[in-house]
């Protein structure tokens, strides 16, 4: 299974304070020394973290491939193209949202996203889109002719959240519910079981199967078993272990568990 280590999280740090430290670009080498395989990043339109110079130096002198989450903004996906990742990988956006909070709406932006994906593939980038794992999401994404999926975790995410307490590790906030721990293991077997049968369908498509979103240095173990989901991309939780370990050994300790 192929790791991409999303590295916005630095950029965040550096956003805190309005100056030049740390450098996304110094990550670069660490990431592909501790064995990761892909440098994901994500220029979101507000610019809060990933700036355009960042996004062109990463691509530029990354030795490793780039996958660059966009919205479907004209400006953005120009810029994309422009850049020429070797992956663009379509997110839903919204200004006021702390980080992605879920999958596209596949099904009803058809024209917009359609345009964006032949403008990618135009110019010789591969697409994937981010959805909620569900059926007609997958399907729309084969009809639209991207080569890659990737499934939003943030549900598997917060029911594992609320079952074995990790709340500090969620992608957004939990609303308190009132579920016994045997409701809540039978709902964290019930997406597991869906994002297992899903990736699956999505792969005898023919389509190639990532996932993200929430997953941690707790939760990761059990979609690590999914066969069918060949790459994770983890960024939050190797960022805020970095600070203890250091940023190689977080990527090694991950890539550990996705080896188990």
């Amino acid at each position: 299974m192929l790791l991409g280590v999303n590295i916005d999280h630095i950029a965040v740090l550096r956003e805190a304070r309005q100056i030049a430290d740390p450098d996304p670009l110094d990550a670069l080498s660490i990431v592909k020394r501790a064995g990761a395989d892909q440098i994901t990043i994500h220029l979101r339109e507000d610019r809060r973290h990933i700036r355009d110079s960042d996004a062109e130096n990463i691509v530029r002198l990354s030795a490793l491939p780039v996958n660059l989450e966009c919205a479907t903004a004209t400006e953005i996906i120009d810029s994309v193209t422009d850049l020429k990742p070797h992956r663009a990988t379509i997110v839903p956006e919204k200004r006021e949202e702390v980080t992605t909070e879920g999958g596209l709406a596949v099904t009803g932006k058809q024209k917009r996203l359609k345009r964006a994906i032949h403008q990618f593939h135009d110019n010789e980038i591969e697409v994937s889109l981010f959805i909620d794992p569900t059926t007609e999401s997958i399907e729309a994404a084969k009809a639209l002719g991207a080569e890659w999926i990737e499934l939003h975790t943030g549900k598997y995410a917060n029911i594992y959240a609320m079952l074995y307490g990790n709340l500090g590790n969620t992608p957004y906030a939990i609303p308190e519910l009132d579920l016994s721990r045997s409701t809540l293991k039978k709902m964290l077997l019930e997406e597991l079981k869906t994002l297992r049968r899903l990736s699956c369908d999505a792969a005898e498509m023919g389509l190639r199967v990532a996932a993200g979103h929430g997953l941690n240095y707790q939760n990761v173990k059990e979609i690590v078993e999914i066969e069918t989901i060949e790459e994770l991309n983890i960024g939050q939780c190797i960022i805020a272990r970095s600070v203890y370990t250091g940023l190689e050994q977080a990527i090694v300790d991950m890539r550990a568990l996705m080896l188990r």
